[in-house]
């Protein structure tokens, strides 16, 4: 079977029925996406040969221009014709910067570490006026005013100073340097007759990790109203203490309670402890009583020593 021959391609005139070659002499591409000409033409056959990328030639009438919204290919160099849905040009992807809220503004508050150590600072100031003015000191004070009388019941107890306390170092900020160092002499001056005594601090204050000791040694007759007039005294102060539970002293013995303390907003977990040779108090800065409680054992292990 012979194929038809091809009809002779026109020598001159513009080619395609009239209409003018595309932009940078390339032909036009035949429609695509399955949409029929528009107009009613029937589609052309392909060209024999399966060459999809002949023109279309001589016989049959060029399509006309698209309707209907289906625009033909684009130009090179050109952008989409009218009635195409312009895709993103160069430079035309939304802004990434610049909308919407703008970047750091609003919602990230200050480390709250930075902002509050003054304001901690202060508040282990009035805790330390607290203890040795009105609080744990008064109480110590009667314990050393017994002491004649009740020499017999005292046990060798001394409280210590150590490097470390519960894995925390001792603090390094001046701040709470000269406030250990004002805690031990209001201690000396509140305590006389007590045999040792502890003030210090330890941790880390902008990590909000902080506990303050102070603590002394001495014979006590009575430990169970000198933990209760230790724990009255904290109270008449600006800090605000919640109830004091009974807790497990630990192998040294004696009484112990801890609770829920705050000042300024800032929660503290205290306990206090009391025996027949020694007195003292653990606060634990940004910490609850329960959490106070589970280093109360450790620490005073750490702190007091017995026989």
């Amino acid at each position: 079977m012979t194929q038809p021959p091809y009809p002779p391609q026109p020598s001159s005139g513009p080619p395609y029925g009239g209409y003018p070659p595309p932009q940078g002499g390339h032909p036009a591409p035949p429609p695509q996406g399955g949409y029929p000409p528009p107009g009613g033409y029937p589609p052309p056959p392909g060209p024999p040969g399966g060459n999809p990328s002949a023109p279309q030639q001589g016989g049959y009438p060029s399509p006309p221009a698209p309707q209907g919204g289906y625009p033909s290919a684009p130009q090179y160099g050109g952008g989409y014709p009218t009635g195409h849905p312009a895709g993103p040009e160069s430079g035309g992807y939304p802004p990434a910067y610049g909308t919407g809220q703008p970047y750091g503004a609003g919602g990230f508050p200050p480390a709250p570490k930075k902002r509050s150590v003054g304001k901690i600072v202060l508040i282990v100031l009035a805790v330390v006026l607290v203890l040795c003015g009105g609080g744990a000191a008064v109480a110590v004070v009667a314990l050393g005013g017994e002491v004649k009388d009740a020499v017999d019941t005292a046990t060798k107890t001394r409280v210590v100073e150590p490097e470390t306390l519960a894995g925390r170092p001792k603090v390094t900020d001046p701040n709470l340097l000269d406030l250990a160092k004002q805690l031990q002499v209001e201690l000396g001056r509140a305590v006389p007759d007590a045999t040792s005594k502890v003030g210090a601090f330890y941790g880390n204050l902008p990590a909000r990790d902080l506990v303050m000791v102070a603590a002394a040694s001495g014979a006590n007759p009575n430990p169970g109203k000198t933990l209760d007039e230790t724990i009255a005294g904290a109270k008449t102060s600006g800090v605000q203490i919640g109830t004091m539970s009974e807790v497990d002293p630990g192998p040294l013995g004696g009484e112990a309670k801890c609770g829920d303390a705050q000042a300024a907003e800032v929660p503290i977990g205290v306990c206090v402890w009391s025996d027949r040779g020694s007195v003292g108090i653990i606060l634990i800065y940004f910490k609850t009583g329960a959490e106070a409680s589970a280093e109360l054992v450790t620490m005073r292990g750490q702190i007091e020593r017995q026989g």
